[in-house]
């Protein structure tokens, strides 16, 4: 059965039995969009280019696929997957272990990523290829560079998050891994954004690639409650801790944008008597695995975080995002805001603002987002007063002459129509003229000015 040209099971898709136990297993029925419209191409063995936002399927939408074609009798590498945090790698591998073990034989997936012992992984590699290759592009490089790791048999090469590859300097080693990956290969590029740096890359490997664009039926999910609070005249340290007693939330990362902001936060937090997790990019690899671990667990409530260090980790069960401050690259709202309200799970983003942020909270009116404005009253959240409503009821009275109150005034009673036409044409024309008169003002000026200045 098709729902507006989309297939809308995974049964559709035709996959072998161990497939179809892994989805059973998840508990996944109904593919997400990109899921839909991207695993039939990749099935043909297109190369695709797959514009999507965080938290839209893509892991499984080129897992299922790939691995669905595994000869598990090879021992040889058929799949290899980048990605540019070591978290980000460890949920593919997560994923891909999941569906593996139901495989007969299990399929083989390794994941290489620093802080791992790359002695162990050496030795491995000498007695047996995995099937499934996933990691971050410097590891996975050095151990080609060990001449442990062959890739040559591979037929599929996955880069995901391949903006946020770029943005942190790792695309010189993913193009190290794809020009010793056979030619013929199947390519798939996931990105939430499409950087002008990364398209001569896209160009050097993938010849007419499909290139498909999965727009977010909004900007921000629907389930999200999108609050907007100001700190004018107010501490924000104990603003931010205000916000986290007062709504409980069941699991909440504040987002800061310096490692020092996340550093004054965390502190402060602390000294407020809260468990609070950090995570940025000072922090070392072992101590990062080590509190993302218990993150997961559950045994932190509140996690502080820097962008670049939190946008390959996906937390399951975020109900509350607290932007301590906008990100100066507005995409960072969205994925900032997108780590809650997940799987139609109702969730709480909430952007603290002074008065010098309006050009920004503008911005991101423009992308189509809707703010609620909110403020802390007697210890609890309310609703409070638009911050532009000075500003809309100026702009919705017509300034008029005194000459034209008078017909205005005379509008308002019980006249004629044909009148009432006549004083709507005379307003009309007296804010034509004026528009006039301000236009020759403003072309006087101007030829005033180049006078002088060519003087």
């Amino acid at each position: 059965m098709k729902r507006g040209g989309l297939v809308n099971t995974f049964k559709q898709f035709h996959f072998n039995p161990f497939i179809d136990e892994a989805l059973n297993d998840k508990g996944f029925e109904t593919p997400t969009e990109v899921q839909a419209k991207l695993i039939p191409l990749i099935q043909k063995g297109k190369s695709v280019v797959g514009q999507s936002q965080t938290g839209s399927g893509k892991t499984h939408t080129f897992l299922l696929p790939l691995m669905d074609k595994i000869n598990v009798e090879k021992d040889e590498t058929q799949i290899v997957v980048t990605a540019p945090s070591r978290e980000l790698a460890t949920q593919i591998f997560q994923a891909a272990s999941q569906i593996a073990k139901f495989s007969t034989p299990e399929i083989r997936v390794t994941n290489f990523v620093g802080g791992t012992d790359k002695q162990r992984q050496l030795n491995r590699l000498k007695h047996q290829q995995p099937h499934v290759v996933i990691g971050t592009p410097g590891r996975i490089l050095d151990m080609m560079n060990e001449q442990a790791l062959k890739v040559h048999t591979a037929s599929a090469f996955v880069i995901d998050e391949a903006d946020m590859t770029l943005d942190m300097g790792f695309l010189e080693e993913v193009d190290q891994i794809a020009s010793r990956l056979p030619e013929k290969l199947q390519m798939l590029v996931f990105s939430a954004t499409i950087p002008e740096k990364l398209r001569p890359f896209l160009k050097k490997y993938m010849e007419n690639p499909i290139i498909e664009e999965i727009r977010p039926k909004a900007i921000i999910s629907e389930s999200i409650d999108n609050w907007l609070i100001s700190t004018k005249g107010k501490d924000k340290n104990r603003l931010i801790y205000q916000l986290l007693t007062v709504g409980h939330p069941y699991l909440a990362i504040v987002f800061a944008n310096t490692k020092q902001r996340v550093d004054e936060i965390t502190d402060y937090l602390k000294g407020q008597g809260l468990k609070v997790a950090k995570i940025h990019g000072d922090i070392t690899p072992r101590e990062r695995k080590r509190v993302m671990r218990q993150v997961q667990n559950l045994e932190f409530q509140y996690v502080v975080a820097t962008d670049l260090a939190a946008r390959g980790i996906d937390i399951e069960g975020v109900s509350h995002v607290i932007n301590a401050e906008i990100p100066e690259e507005l995409d960072f709202f969205i994925h900032r805001v997108g780590r809650t309200g997940r799987n139609q799970l109702s969730g709480t983003a909430i952007t603290l603002y002074d008065p010098s942020d309006d050009q920004a909270i503008m911005a991101i009116e423009k992308l189509g987002v809707t703010f609620k404005p909110k403020e802390i009253k007697e210890g609890e959240i309310v609703d409070t007063y638009d911050r532009n409503r000075r500003t809309k009821r100026e702009k919705s009275k017509d300034v008029l002459d005194p000459t034209l109150i008078g017909l205005v005034k005379k509008k308002k009673k019980k006249i004629k129509p044909g009148y009432k036409k006549k004083i709507e044409w005379a307003i009309s024309d007296s804010n034509k003229q004026k528009r006039k008169v301000e236009r020759r003002q403003q072309t006087r000026s101007v030829r005033k000015n180049k006078k002088n200045s060519n003087q």
